[in-house]
Protein backbone atom coordinates (compact mmCIF):
# COMPACT_ATOMS: atom_id res chain seq x y z
CA UNK A 1 0.00 0.00 0.00
CA UNK A 2 1.08 3.57 -0.61
CA UNK A 3 2.76 5.33 2.32
CA UNK A 4 0.20 8.15 2.03
CA UNK A 5 -2.32 5.83 3.71
CA UNK A 6 -0.15 5.82 6.82
CA UNK A 7 0.19 9.57 7.21
CA UNK A 8 -0.24 10.66 10.81
CA UNK A 9 -2.76 13.50 11.05
CA UNK A 10 -1.77 15.82 13.87
CA UNK A 11 -4.73 17.53 15.51
CA UNK A 12 -5.33 20.23 18.07
CA UNK A 13 -8.69 20.81 19.74
CA UNK A 14 -10.02 24.20 20.83
CA UNK A 15 -13.15 23.88 22.98
CA UNK A 16 -14.25 25.79 26.07
CA UNK A 17 -16.17 22.84 27.56
CA UNK A 18 -13.84 20.39 29.35
CA UNK A 19 -16.25 17.46 28.97
CA UNK A 20 -16.50 18.04 25.22
CA UNK A 21 -12.71 18.16 24.90
CA UNK A 22 -12.40 14.91 26.81
CA UNK A 23 -15.09 13.30 24.66
CA UNK A 24 -13.44 14.42 21.42
CA UNK A 25 -10.03 13.13 22.50
CA UNK A 26 -11.58 9.83 23.60
CA UNK A 27 -13.32 9.24 20.28
CA UNK A 28 -10.45 10.41 18.10
CA UNK A 29 -7.86 8.34 19.96
CA UNK A 30 -9.64 5.19 18.75
CA UNK A 31 -8.66 5.85 15.16
CA UNK A 32 -5.37 4.96 13.51
CA UNK A 33 -3.38 7.81 11.94
CA UNK A 34 -4.97 10.39 14.27
CA UNK A 35 -2.85 12.02 16.94
CA UNK A 36 -4.29 14.72 19.21
CA UNK A 37 -1.18 16.66 20.15
CA UNK A 38 -2.85 19.15 22.50
CA UNK A 39 -6.19 20.65 23.48
CA UNK A 40 -6.98 24.22 24.47
CA UNK A 41 -9.72 25.96 26.43
CA UNK A 42 -9.78 29.01 24.16
CA UNK A 43 -8.48 30.22 20.81
CA UNK A 44 -6.04 32.74 22.29
CA UNK A 45 -4.13 29.93 24.02
CA UNK A 46 -4.00 27.94 20.79
CA UNK A 47 -2.82 30.86 18.65
CA UNK A 48 -0.15 31.81 21.20
CA UNK A 49 1.11 28.21 21.28
CA UNK A 50 1.82 28.32 17.53
CA UNK A 51 4.67 30.77 18.09
CA UNK A 52 6.77 28.19 19.90
CA UNK A 53 5.70 24.82 18.51
CA UNK A 54 5.16 22.93 15.28
CA UNK A 55 1.64 23.76 14.04
CA UNK A 56 -0.88 20.90 13.79
CA UNK A 57 -2.20 19.75 10.45
CA UNK A 58 -5.77 20.44 11.55
CA UNK A 59 -7.40 22.33 14.38
CA UNK A 60 -10.88 21.26 15.46
CA UNK A 61 -12.46 24.38 16.90
CA UNK A 62 -15.77 25.15 18.51
CA UNK A 63 -17.70 28.12 17.17
CA UNK A 64 -18.68 29.36 20.64
CA UNK A 65 -15.62 29.96 22.77
CA UNK A 66 -14.59 31.99 25.77
CA UNK A 67 -12.72 35.01 24.39
CA UNK A 68 -12.58 35.32 20.62
CA UNK A 69 -15.03 33.05 18.82
CA UNK A 70 -14.23 30.40 16.23
CA UNK A 71 -14.89 32.68 13.26
CA UNK A 72 -12.50 35.40 14.42
CA UNK A 73 -9.94 32.77 15.39
CA UNK A 74 -10.19 31.22 11.93
CA UNK A 75 -9.47 34.60 10.33
CA UNK A 76 -6.33 35.04 12.44
CA UNK A 77 -5.11 31.48 11.92
CA UNK A 78 -5.58 31.58 8.15
CA UNK A 79 -3.76 34.89 7.93
CA UNK A 80 -0.77 33.88 10.04
CA UNK A 81 -0.67 30.10 9.47
CA UNK A 82 -2.46 29.42 6.16
CA UNK A 83 -1.36 25.77 6.00
CA UNK A 84 -3.39 24.84 9.09
CA UNK A 85 -6.76 23.33 8.18
CA UNK A 86 -9.67 24.50 10.33
CA UNK A 87 -12.73 22.39 11.14
CA UNK A 88 -15.49 24.36 12.87
CA UNK A 89 -17.74 22.45 15.25
CA UNK A 90 -21.07 24.09 16.01
CA UNK A 91 -24.36 23.29 17.68
CA UNK A 92 -25.91 26.17 15.75
CA UNK A 93 -26.65 25.61 12.05
CA UNK A 94 -27.57 29.25 11.26
CA UNK A 95 -26.50 30.07 7.72
CA UNK A 96 -24.86 33.33 8.84
CA UNK A 97 -22.42 31.38 11.03
CA UNK A 98 -21.70 28.94 8.22
CA UNK A 99 -21.11 31.65 5.60
CA UNK A 100 -18.89 33.73 7.84
CA UNK A 101 -16.84 30.69 8.85
CA UNK A 102 -16.26 29.59 5.26
CA UNK A 103 -15.52 33.16 4.13
CA UNK A 104 -12.76 33.42 6.73
CA UNK A 105 -11.17 30.20 5.49
CA UNK A 106 -12.68 27.28 7.41
CA UNK A 107 -12.22 23.96 5.63
CA UNK A 108 -15.30 22.35 7.17
CA UNK A 109 -18.38 23.39 9.14
CA UNK A 110 -19.57 20.37 11.10
CA UNK A 111 -22.48 19.88 13.55
CA UNK A 112 -21.45 18.67 17.00
CA UNK A 113 -23.93 15.83 16.63
CA UNK A 114 -21.82 14.29 13.84
CA UNK A 115 -21.29 10.53 13.92
CA UNK A 116 -17.68 9.72 14.95
CA UNK A 117 -17.07 7.49 11.92
CA UNK A 118 -18.31 10.19 9.56
CA UNK A 119 -16.23 12.75 11.43
CA UNK A 120 -13.13 10.66 10.78
CA UNK A 121 -13.89 10.66 7.05
CA UNK A 122 -14.27 14.45 7.14
CA UNK A 123 -10.96 14.87 8.97
CA UNK A 124 -9.15 12.72 6.40
CA UNK A 125 -10.79 14.54 3.49
CA UNK A 126 -9.84 17.94 4.91
CA UNK A 127 -6.30 16.75 5.54
CA UNK A 128 -5.91 15.92 1.85
CA UNK A 129 -7.29 19.30 0.76
CA UNK A 130 -11.06 18.84 0.51
CA UNK A 131 -13.76 21.10 1.91
CA UNK A 132 -16.81 19.70 3.70
CA UNK A 133 -20.12 21.28 4.64
CA UNK A 134 -23.35 19.96 6.08
CA UNK A 135 -25.66 18.94 3.17
CA UNK A 136 -28.34 21.36 4.33
CA UNK A 137 -25.95 24.23 3.60
CA UNK A 138 -25.20 23.19 0.02
CA UNK A 139 -27.68 25.65 -1.52
CA UNK A 140 -25.83 28.51 0.15
CA UNK A 141 -22.89 27.89 -2.14
CA UNK A 142 -25.15 28.48 -5.11
CA UNK A 143 -26.24 31.79 -3.56
CA UNK A 144 -22.60 32.86 -3.28
CA UNK A 145 -22.26 33.04 -7.05
CA UNK A 146 -24.20 35.51 -9.20
CA UNK A 147 -26.62 34.32 -11.84
CA UNK A 148 -25.14 34.61 -15.37
CA UNK A 149 -26.36 37.59 -17.37
CA UNK A 150 -26.46 35.36 -20.46
CA UNK A 151 -25.35 31.92 -21.63
CA UNK A 152 -23.04 33.32 -24.29
CA UNK A 153 -19.62 32.08 -23.18
CA UNK A 154 -18.06 35.42 -24.11
CA UNK A 155 -20.57 37.46 -22.13
CA UNK A 156 -21.60 35.37 -19.13
CA UNK A 157 -21.16 38.32 -16.78
CA UNK A 158 -21.44 41.36 -18.97
CA UNK A 159 -22.77 43.46 -16.11
CA UNK A 160 -19.96 42.35 -13.85
CA UNK A 161 -17.40 43.47 -16.43
CA UNK A 162 -18.85 46.98 -16.18
CA UNK A 163 -18.70 46.93 -12.37
CA UNK A 164 -22.47 46.43 -12.24
CA UNK A 165 -23.00 50.08 -13.21
CA UNK A 166 -22.34 51.23 -9.66
CA UNK A 167 -22.25 54.96 -9.08
CA UNK A 168 -19.15 56.63 -7.65
CA UNK A 169 -20.86 56.83 -4.25
CA UNK A 170 -21.91 53.18 -4.39
CA UNK A 171 -18.32 52.18 -5.14
CA UNK A 172 -17.24 54.13 -2.06
CA UNK A 173 -19.84 52.29 0.02
CA UNK A 174 -18.82 48.93 -1.48
CA UNK A 175 -15.20 49.51 -0.50
CA UNK A 176 -16.23 50.18 3.10
CA UNK A 177 -18.58 47.19 3.01
CA UNK A 178 -15.65 44.97 1.99
CA UNK A 179 -13.74 46.33 4.98
CA UNK A 180 -16.54 44.97 7.17
CA UNK A 181 -18.03 48.28 8.25
CA UNK A 182 -21.63 48.51 9.42
CA UNK A 183 -24.18 50.91 7.94
CA UNK A 184 -23.61 53.36 10.78
CA UNK A 185 -19.83 53.18 10.33
CA UNK A 186 -20.20 53.71 6.59
CA UNK A 187 -22.44 56.72 7.24
CA UNK A 188 -19.89 58.25 9.59
CA UNK A 189 -17.00 57.57 7.19
CA UNK A 190 -18.49 59.35 4.16
CA UNK A 191 -20.70 61.79 6.11
CA UNK A 192 -24.19 60.62 5.20
CA UNK A 193 -27.14 59.43 7.26
CA UNK A 194 -27.43 55.81 8.36
CA UNK A 195 -30.65 55.47 6.34
CA UNK A 196 -28.87 56.72 3.23
CA UNK A 197 -26.02 54.28 3.81
CA UNK A 198 -28.55 51.47 4.19
CA UNK A 199 -30.21 52.51 0.91
CA UNK A 200 -26.85 52.51 -0.90
CA UNK A 201 -26.09 49.00 0.39
CA UNK A 202 -29.51 47.81 -0.79
CA UNK A 203 -28.89 49.27 -4.26
CA UNK A 204 -25.47 47.60 -4.42
CA UNK A 205 -26.92 44.18 -3.54
CA UNK A 206 -29.64 44.58 -6.19
CA UNK A 207 -27.19 45.61 -8.90
CA UNK A 208 -24.79 42.80 -8.05
CA UNK A 209 -27.61 40.23 -7.96
CA UNK A 210 -26.74 39.00 -4.46
CA UNK A 211 -28.71 38.68 -1.25
CA UNK A 212 -26.25 39.75 1.44
CA UNK A 213 -23.16 41.81 2.18
CA UNK A 214 -20.76 38.85 2.35
CA UNK A 215 -21.61 37.76 -1.20
CA UNK A 216 -21.13 41.31 -2.47
CA UNK A 217 -17.76 41.57 -0.72
CA UNK A 218 -16.56 38.23 -2.13
CA UNK A 219 -17.46 39.23 -5.69
CA UNK A 220 -15.93 42.69 -5.30
CA UNK A 221 -12.61 41.26 -4.12
CA UNK A 222 -12.49 38.45 -6.71
CA UNK A 223 -13.40 40.88 -9.51
CA UNK A 224 -10.88 43.53 -8.40
CA UNK A 225 -13.69 46.09 -8.28
CA UNK A 226 -12.10 47.99 -5.41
Amino acid sequence: MSSINYAIIRLSIVESCLLTRISLKHHLSKFENIKVIKDFENANEFINSLKNSTPPDIVIMSLNLNGINGIEATRIIKKEYPKIKVIILSQNKEKEFFKASMYEGANAFVPKSIDPEQFLKIIKAVYFGAYWINPEHLNLYKEAFPKPDSYDLQNLYKKQASSFDLTVREKQVLKLLVEGKSNSEIAKEIIISTNTAKAHVGNILNKMHVTDRVQAAVIAVKSNMI
